[in-house]
């Protein structure tokens, strides 16, 4: 995101394009010569391994941020995290969210920021590590992007030293874990575009035991072109990443969209991730919708389609964390609501439609919200008995055929809809107890037909904050008290 000291609008609020003006500084190659005579000589004395070919369709990812953003001086405490945490305490926390973002989207990678009170080594740094381990252990991807911090400023490194200091720290760490990747400045709108492809091509070289394979290049300015830094062929065989987001433009249309997306990533499209890119979350924009007039879903539905149709990567800002200036609790991009208290974590995700458009991008769905609902405890299908349409009906589990009455459509306003969205999953009568029957009724918009996707596998209903379950007797739906049984864990099929 955008550092705070930067004059930039909240997202929500319409501008013109940001023009970040790169300053007039000395040249920083030869300043950062000069800090190369501090280099240990084991990390300059090896060869440098043979570049692999470069895949950005593997990084499928969310940012875990910190709330306010994660600009600051201070240690990197990201949201779920306590500044008192133990290594074994986060990595026990972000554990349990890594299993939530692979189990709600599907994703494989995570972006985590990294400052020099957040390095190995320091004593933050040594705690924090839980949440890189525990990410690789998973097999995830983990994204290690510096953000600025004491020793640069203006979106440019202004302690080279002491920054140098940080990442060998942070090399020495992980630079032999394939797993872990590397982005020496996020968003480096200080520098011209020569100067940041010099600055990157030296960071580049002072590690050249580092396959560049593992390296993320920031796309110049708020990382929002990679043009220039893909023509840099001292920059060959990195990934690169790009920061576009819709807010910070004006209105266009869908196709106007996406050519801007095209215009910032040129033919580079095989080296590139959409290493940020996010938007309203939880007002009930409905990103599934094609012929929207909504600025904002043309925005993303052409952000997502891009990157399928250019065979990129995506990491979507943020899943945790950020800014909270539209929200006092949380921002408003955010994928997640996050619940839970010490390392008993669990998330809900905000819009389903985005998971959608996240499949869709990262080419593991086909975008569509419509999918049968498998229960686990109880074989079968969420049906609609007899393919009855008379409101009041109790659904029930049944063998999987695939009809129209085990079709269900999840939208933006939290409904689950059958029969093309005539009909509504609902708590009958707007009932709360246990026990209540859940079935169909025509649509109303009501809390009572609302429902909330959470990472545990369990569907909650907005009103009565109950699982949605199945009576192992009979088969049939109620609203029950969660108490983590198979049979209210739910399968998008």
């Amino acid at each position: 995101m955008f550092h705070s000291r930067v004059s930039r609008p909240p997202r929500g609020a319409h501008s013109g394009r940001p023009t970040g003006q790169g300053r007039t500084l000395r040249r920083v190659l030869a300043a950062a010569l000069t800090t190369l005579v501090a280099v240990p000589v084991s990390l300059l004395s090896a060869a440098p391994s043979a570049s692999a070919a470069v895949d950005p369709t593997q990084f499928r990812g969310v940012n875990w941020a910190r709330i306010g953003d994660n600009y600051t001086d201070t240690p990197l405490v990201l949201d779920g995290m306590s500044a008192t945490d133990t290594y074994a305490t986060i990595r026990a926390k972000a554990d349990a969210l890594y299993s939530g973002f692979n189990s709600t989207v599907g994703a494989n990678t995570v972006r985590l920021p990294m400052n020099r009170n957040t390095a190995p080594g320091t004593a933050w740094g040594d705690a924090y590590a839980g949440a890189v381990d525990a990410a690789t252990a998973k097999g995830f991807n983990v994204v290690l992007s510096y953000w600025e911090d004491g020793a640069s400023s203006g979106g440019k490194v202004v302690n080279t030293a002491s920054f140098y200091t940080m990442w060998d720290a942070v090399i020495a760490k992980y630079g032999s874990n394939s797993r872990v990747y590397f982005e020496p400045m996020n968003e480096p709108h200080g520098y011209t575009s020569t100067d940041w492809r010099n600055f990157a091509a030296t960071w580049i070289a002072r590690y050249p035991t580092l396959p560049k394979e593992r390296i993320f290049v920031s796309g110049t300015g708020f990382n929002d072109d990679v043009t220039s830094v893909c023509s840099d062929s001292r920059l060959a065989g990195t990934y690169l990443s790009l920061h576009l987001y819709g807010y910070a433009f004006s209105a266009r249309s869908y196709d106007d969209w996406v050519t801007l997306f095209n215009s910032r990533i040129g033919t580079c499209g095989a080296r590139t991730v959409l290493g940020e890119f996010g938007a309203p979350m939880d007002d009930g924009r409905n990103y599934n919708d094609a012929g929207s007039t909504d600025n904002l879903v043309r925005y993303l539905r052409a952000a997502t389609d891009t990157v399928r149709a250019k065979g990129m990567g995506a990491i979507y800002w943020p899943a945790l964390g950020g800014k909270r200036t539209m929200r006092p609790d949380y921002d408003w991009y955010s994928l997640y609501a996050l619940h839970g208290t010490g390392t008993n974590l669990s998330l809900s995700v905000r819009n389903t439609t985005i998971v959608d458009r996240l499949e869709y991008a990262w080419n593991t769905g086909d975008g569509s919200p419509t999918t049968t609902l498998r229960n686990v405890g109880v074989p079968g299908c969420l049906d609609v008995p007899g393919a009855s349409q008379v409101n009041g009906t109790q659904t029930i589990i049944w063998t999987c055929t695939g009809n129209t009455n085990q079709k269900w459509t999840r939208t933006a306003g939290g409904q689950i809809t059958v029969y093309g969205g005539t009909k509504c999953l609902e708590a009958t009568a707007a009932g709360t107890a246990n026990g209540t029957t859940v079935g169909i009724n025509d649509c109303n918009g009501a809390a009572n037909q609302q429902w909330i996707f959470y990472s545990d596998g369990t569907v909650r209903g907005a009103q009565s904050g109950r699982c949605l379950d199945v009576k192992e007797t009979t088969s049939r739906t109620q609203l029950w008290d969660c108490w983590g049984g198979s049979n209210q864990k739910w399968q998008i099929v």
